[in-house]
């Protein structure tokens, strides 16, 4: 598992939000595309791809993509 991976996978959820503006540094909720949906997209996707138990509240104490990976990181067996 590598930071570059996961902030594919996490900017391939955006249908309209240019991907290589998406950084490890990015405040993803600040993006005019986030929305619910994609918090549940971004869980779906930890959960498939790197096996993780995700929760709302992982993404509510998240400010950045690396926070996000950082969370997942922790998690991975």
């Amino acid at each position: 598992m590598n930071l570059e991976q996961f902030i594919e996978y996490f900017a391939d959820l955006f249908d309209e939000t240019d991907a290589d503006t998406i950084k490890a540094d990015t405040q993803f909720k600040s993006l005019d595309e986030w929305s619910s949906l994609i918090a549940l997209s971004v869980i779906a996707m930890i959960d498939e791809e790197y096996d993780v138990e995700f929760r709302g509240d992982d993404i509510r104490n998240s400010e950045t993509v690396h926070d996000l990976y950082n969370i997942v990181l922790s998690r991975v067996n």
